[in-house]
């Protein structure tokens, strides 16, 4: 069965869950810990989300994240093969890290943000990583403990998360919010979409079949059936606005003629698989402009060099920083925004 569409645009609530692949550790120690946070620190600081709760545990990871000035997928797409590379250069190892394609689930903010925080940094107490709620405040790999003050994390949006606690001491409403959380249990209902999750169990749906009820539902989202239709209705028109604006968007050739001229090499030098410097360079490129800038895919990208999408995907990891400040000047005509 094909996988469903992103649902996505400006605002949208995600809960992001990422599992290592045959449920494999995905962070072995503190380095690859501090790694991945600094990753995140870094999409955030950059505007491309807004981090409410997040946790790391030994084989997955939590994120509850609003998205800001990019689509979620490109941001995660950046955030986990970046990871991935320097996980497997510490390692010496090959190969894929983490199980398909990260889960993401659009959740109705007014509706589960406080449950979702709750949950998702309870998430080292439930798997025994920490002791209690004393040790959760001081866990460096939990957003909790930016939240109660004990670790700052200027990137992390703490005033959103306690904005919703209305009360002289927010820091405090929250700890007994989360306090209360420690008797509740795994909670499977906040770790998905549906019918079932957003009519709040199968007593309700039952109810509501019992009154010839229809209530609007989607596998990817937590929400209302109000809250339901209009995020499908939103992701739709995205789409369709991202289609119309393809036919706008600079063909990957013209690119390859910039950065042709930029790095002296050919254009058949460039697609002949050459381990030149300055060829590898251009290539890297090449391929972070078209996937980074004009939304190309990575398999796109591959077809027109002649190789592997594996090797676009180091190539767009490998360029980062050298190429990023000037990466628009190598695009030939200012292409319209896809998001």
């Amino acid at each position: 069965m094909p996988r469903g569409a992103r649902i996505d645009a400006p605002g949208v609530l995600h809960h992001i869950i990422g599992r290592g692949i045959e449920r494999r550790d995905i962070f072995r120690d503190d380095v690859d810990r501090d790694d991945f946070i600094a990753r995140v620190e870094a999409l955030a600081a950059d505007g491309a989300f807004q981090v409410a709760a997040w946790s790391l545990m030994r084989n997955h990871f939590h994120l509850l994240c609003k998205t800001g000035n990019r689509p979620i997928s490109a941001s995660m797409h950046r955030l986990l093969t970046g990871y991935v590379v320097n996980f497997n250069k510490r390692r010496r190892r090959h190969g894929y890290l983490f199980q398909n394609r990260f889960k993401s689930i659009v959740c109705q903010e007014d509706r589960y943000l406080k449950e979702l925080v709750r949950y998702i940094h309870l998430n080292p107490v439930r798997a025994g990583q920490v002791s209690g709620l004393r040790g959760l405040d001081r866990h460096p790999f939990s957003g909790h403990s930016a939240v109660v003050g004990r670790i700052k994390r200027p990137w992390q949006s703490v005033d959103w998360v306690l904005g919703c606690f209305e009360s002289d001491s927010p820091r405090r409403s929250y700890r007994e919010f989360v306090a209360a959380g420690l008797r509740m249990g795994q909670r499977p209902e906040l770790v998905g979409g549906g019918l079932v999750r957003s009519a709040g169990g199968w007593s309700a749906v039952k109810a509501l079949r019992r009154r010839g009820t229809r209530m609007e539902h989607d596998q990817r989202i937590l929400g209302d059936a109000d809250f339901v239709q209009t995020t499908v209705e939103r992701s739709d028109q995205r789409l369709k606005q991202s289609l119309r604006f393809d036919s706008d968007r600079p063909a990957i050739d013209g690119v390859c003629r910039n950065v042709c001229e930029r790095y002296e090499v050919s254009p058949g030098e460039l697609c002949s698989g050459s381990r030149r410097h300055t060829v590898v360079a251009a290539r890297a490129a090449l391929s972070w402009v078209a996937v980074r800038e004009l939304g190309y895919s990575g398999a796109d990208v591959a077809r027109f060099l002649g190789v592997t999408n594996s090797c676009v995907t180091r190539s767009v990891a490998a360029a980062g920083a050298d190429i990023a400040e000037d990466a628009r000047s190598l695009i030939p005509v200012k292409p319209q925004t896809l998001f």
